[in-house]
């Protein structure tokens, strides 16, 4: 059975290693295949695909799927081999003018009117002392995982180059959850083992010192706890879990049960983790290409924006976003973000969920 797979998988798709790093996969459509075809196959025997996936630590970099501009179905089609919700961005926390017209499972990432979603600043200085992009924190701002706020969180995320801005601007990082726990001292895994972060949704008002006011909110806008540490619920491998910026409750957090605000002892752990996690040894640079479409697991990985120049350059960007496994600590569990009352997704936040010092893309 396994000598067929493979052999099927080549007749389709080419495979490579990214180069340099401990994780990652590049992959082709083989000459004179179609993405139609091909994901008829993969909707046969998912692992096809999913077995490359997930041997690369959740990584793909899927190049040149010209025909996904003008089929966008077949982006949502895709993303259903990845798990079993692919998100319908129409009934959760998403303005109306970020949503594909056509389908509603893409979200548009853009910095063309009407989303106007700026990129980042550059950080400070723009290179490191080797002439590098940056990419460690706290030099490297924003590292975080998709819509962690959320119990359960997402699993995977789609991220489609419709135009992407020129070579050597509007990268995305990634890095590797797993090799970086695994680094860790074993005292350190076993301190953060059994410990919490505390996530919030952008807008709440929780990026504020410990003690200070904060803005009410709906229980389903509530600030959710997760676990530092995941264990992956298909591969079972252990991988670090948290965000250093926008995602972090720093009024009651960001570390459940240690002290809270951004100089407390939850803060140092956290950029501790931060650090240590964004090494260049665990981290991947994107070079995004027309048409590339790069898959990436957020239960293992986390990533960041990078500058552009938005003056100068369009950019548009389709996102998905897969959900259905996270994982036993969340078995049976109620979504967390959708309200049970009747209220208003966004009630008492308007535009404060997507203030424009957030409106940033990946």
């Amino acid at each position: 059975m396994a000598a067929s797979t493979d052999t099927k998988r080549q007749e389709l798709i080419t495979c490579e290693r990214l180069d340099g790093i401990g994780f990652g996969v590049s992959v082709r459509l083989q000459t004179g295949q179609t993405l139609g075809h091909a994901l008829a196959e993969f909707r046969s025997c998912p692992e096809l695909l999913l077995d490359v996936f997930y041997e690369a630590g959740g990584l793909m970099v899927f190049e040149g799927l010209e025909s996904i501009v003008e089929a966008p179905h077949e982006l949502v089609e895709i993303s259903s081999l990845f798990g079993s919700e692919v998100e319908n961005y129409e009934q959760t926390l998403t303005p109306k003018h970020m949503i594909h017209e056509q389908i509603p499972q893409i979200l548009l990432l853009s910095n063309l009117p009407p989303c106007e979603r700026k990129p980042p600043p550059q950080p400070q200085p723009a290179r490191t002392a080797t002439g590098d992009l940056p990419v460690q924190f706290p030099h490297r701002r924003g590292w975080h995982t998709d819509q962690s706020f959320r119990r359960p969180p997402p699993d995977i995320s789609l991220f489609y180059a419709v135009e992407p801005v020129p070579r050597g601007q509007g990268q995305t990082l990634f890095a590797d959850g797993v090799s970086a726990y695994e680094a860790l001292p074993e005292a350190t895994r076993n301190r953060i083992e059994p410990l919490n972060g505390l996530h919030a949704l952008l807008g709440t008002g929780r990026s504020v010192r410990a003690g200070e006011p904060v803005t009410p909110v709906e229980d389903h806008q509530r600030s959710q706890p997760q676990p530092l540490v995941r264990k992956h619920p298909v591969t079972g491998k252990s991988a670090l879990y948290s965000c250093e910026s926008g995602q972090m409750d720093w009024h009651d957090g960001p570390i459940v049960g240690l002290q809270p605000g951004v100089v407390g002892d939850g803060a140092a752990l956290l950029y501790e983790l931060m650090t240590h996690y964004t090494q260049p040894a665990f981290t991947y640079v994107h070079e995004w290409r027309r048409h590339d479409l790069v898959i990436y697991d957020n239960r293992c990985l986390i990533h960041a924006a990078t500058w552009y120049d938005s003056d100068r350059h369009a950019r548009l960007m389709w996102r998905t976003t897969v959900g259905g496994n996270p994982g036993g600590e969340y078995q049976g569990e109620e979504k967390s973000w959708i309200p049970r009352d009747g209220a208003e997704l966004l009630h008492g936040l308007g535009e404060a969920r997507w203030d424009p010092a957030e409106k940033t893309s990946v």
